[in-house]
C-alpha cells in the first residue's frame, strides 16, 4: 500500500515523523514482504520548513506522488494552508480515490475545510477543540481519546497521538502482530483506544 503523508509550511515534525517511523519499521520487520511504501508529499518538490526550522525535503509533490491507498494529513500551524486552494483541491480530490485518510493533530482542519460534506467523529490537539467546533459545527468532535475511527476517516490528537493512531493503522490495514511487533521495535507503549 501507498501510504503518503502531507507536510507543509510550520508541520509539527512528529506529526509526520512519528507516522513515517511507524509505516516504515513495520515495513521494515516484514522483509522481503513490506505491505507499506510510505512518502512525505508536499505542494512542491522544495525543502519545507516544519515547526522549529527543521527543513525536510519531500519525496514527491502534489502534482507528481503515485497512486495513494492511505493519505494523513498532518498538524502545525494550519491556519494559512487553509487558505491554499491548490492544496484544498489536492485534498478533495485524494479524499475521492484514497481508501482511507487520516489526520495528525490540525491536520483535521485542513480536511474538513477541503471536503465541506464531512460529517462524523473526530479529535484534534486538545488545544484546538473548541476552534475545530466553532468552524466546522457539522463533525462531532471528541475530548479525551487519542485517535477515532470512522471507518474511511481516522483523526488523531496532537503529537505522539499520531503514532497511536499509526499503530492502530497498522493494525487494521495489515495486523495486530505486526502492529505490536512495530510498537516493541519502536520502544513505543501503544495506547489501544478509540
Amino acid at each position: 500500500m501507498n501510504i503518503g503523508i502531507y507536510i507543509y509550511p510550520e508541520a509539527e515534525v512528529l506529526d509526520f515523523s512519528g507516522p513515517f517511523e511507524v509505516f516504515s519499521t513495520a515495513s521494515r520487520l516484514c522483509g522481503a514482504e513490506a505491505p507499506f511504501s510510505v512518502y512525505l508529499i508536499a505542494e512542491n518538490s522544495e525543502a519545507v520548513p516544519a515547526r522549529g526550522g527543521y527543513r525536510v525535503l519531500p519525496d514527491y509533490s502534489i502534482k507528481d506522488h503515485p497512486p495513494l491507498d492511505v493519505l494523513i494529513i498532518s498538524g502545525g500551524v494550519h491556519t494559512s494552508e487553509m487558505e491554499n486552494r491548490a492544496v484544498a483541491n489536492w485534498i478533495k480530490h485524494q479524499a475521492e480515490s484514497v481508501e482511507l485518510i487520516a489526520t495528525v493533530c490540525t491536520g483535521v482542519f485542513l480536511l474538513a475545510n477541503a471536503v465541506q460534506s464531512l460529517s462524523c467523529k473526530v479529535t484534534t490537539h486538545w488545544e484546538d477543540i473548541p476552534e475545530l467546533r466553532r468552524l466546522f459545527g457539522q463533525l462531532d468532535v471528541l475530548e479525551g481519546v487519542r485517535w477515532v475511527d470512522e471507518g474511511s476517516i481516522v483523526s488523531s490528537g496532537g503529537i505522539s497521538a499520531g503514532i497511536d493512531m499509526s499503530l492502530h493503522l497498522v493494525s487494521r490495514l495489515h495486523s495486530v502482530e505486526l502492529a505490536e511487533k512495530t510498537a516493541h521495535q519502536m520502544e513505543f507503549t501503544w495506547t489501544i483506544n478509540t
